[in-house]
């Protein structure tokens, strides 16, 4: 294999394999990387707009069976500090996202061993008949796969029944690696990758515009980096042609404060700036069929995430308004609307609102700036 022969099958848009991504990773300067993903970038979003979107991470329940050693949010069932959220904490924090701009929730919780189908369906119904013009970001396949096992239902019978209820989109959550080795290792009570690949493969016959994530950085090898991305790959070439699939996808390092892993593992976040922005890269270079990368500010910090937009990237995901999963387990860096608009600027970029579907919107007027004190 040959580094420049590589790079130009990647600007020519053809799937590079899994030994040719490694060969990549451990051959290509950070320069090269960064250079093939930024044309790559600009051929397929080109203009000098970053895309941000205002949302809040709001939590169903933080009961989880699932045990992954990588979170430190959840508690067991009977847990004194567990909680189901109720419909009035919904509405007042909805109400609050409304007044910072935001149109959307990112909803998600934990494996709940006794709430299925029908809990979710009535919290998504309520929400709409609340607020009919908030879309509803939620869950992920880990959670569509326990409801189905709960249910005894098919992944596309909990789907189309929450698509009814008001499920606009469904996020990438609980993908961390897709390599059945490492699922066992980190997130055992989890389903496996072949199942959450499934669930994704359902939601785009249904024509439910989905993301896909990658939390790298713990117990893998980079061969299992570049497995996980050449599956997302192939199941972005099987969705209907009139359906979005795969929107955006989004990879972030471990996370790796207090965490079991940690403690009982010894197993740390080593990935570097560098790596990093490396992985931005190749994700551009390795995943044709999927139109926008989002850098992690909220893992790596503002200075990092600014470089990505060199390197592929084009989208800066939420400002985050509220979220406690990835934040429970160390990840310190936060953004206002002001704020985040500022750092693409400074980049040298303008920045651009957008929702879910990356459809621009405009900033809304007289938006009240959060106060960040979570």
């Amino acid at each position: 294999m040959n580094v420049s022969k590589l790079l130009n099958k990647a600007l020519d848009l053809q799937d590079l394999s899994i030994e040719e991504g490694v060969f990549l990773f451990e051959n290509a300067s950070t320069t090269e990387l960064m250079g093939v993903a930024n044309t790559i970038r600009k051929r397929k979003i080109p203009n000098n707009k970053v895309t941000w979107i205002i949302d809040r991470n709001l939590n169903t329940t933080n009961v989880c069976v699932a045990n992954c050693k990588f979170c430190n949010f959840y508690r067991i069932p009977g847990h004194p500090e567990s909680y189901i959220t109720s419909m009035e904490e919904y509405e007042k924090k909805i109400e609050e996202t409304i007044r910072y701009g935001g149109e959307q929730l990112l909803l998600q919780g934990g494996h709940h061993p006794e709430l299925g189908l029908d809990f979710y369906v009535n919290i998504f119904k309520g929400i709409k008949e609340r607020f009919p013009n908030i879309k509803l970001h939620a869950l992920g396949p880990p959670e569509i796969a326990h409801i189905a096992k709960l249910e005894q239902a098919s992944h596309t019978e909990v789907l189309k029944a929450l698509m009814d209820a008001g499920l606009d989109s469904l996020p990438g959550a609980g993908a961390e690696i897709l390599n059945d080795r490492v699922r066992r290792l980190i997130s055992k009570g989890k389903c496996s990758g072949k199942e959450w690949l499934d669930v994704m493969r359902a939601a785009h016959q249904l024509g439910l515009t989905t993301s896909a994530t990658m939390m790298f950085g713990h117990v893998e090898t980079i061969e299992e980096r570049f497995e996980h991305l050449v599956w997302i790959r192939e199941v972005q070439y099987e969705k209907p042609e009139n359906a979005k699939g795969f929107i955006a996808f989004i990879p972030w390092p471990f996370q790796d404060d207090g965490t079991l892993l940690k403690r009982v593992k010894g197993i740390s976040n080593r990935v570097t700036a560098d790596e990093y922005i490396r992985m931005i890269a190749l994700s551009r270079l390795m995943l044709p069929n999927i139109d926008n990368i989002q850098a992690s500010w909220l893992t790596v910090g503002k200075q990092t995430a600014q470089v990505c937009l060199y390197a592929g990237a084009n989208d800066f995901g939420s400002i985050m308004i509220e979220e406690n999963v990835v934040s429970a387990a160390g990840a310190p860096h936060r953004f206002t609307a002001e704020g985040i608009q500022q750092a693409i600027r400074e980049a040298g970029f303008e920045p651009q609102l957008r929702n879910q579907q990356y459809e621009y919107r405009d900033l809304p007027e007289n938006i009240e700036q959060q106060v960040i004190n979570y």
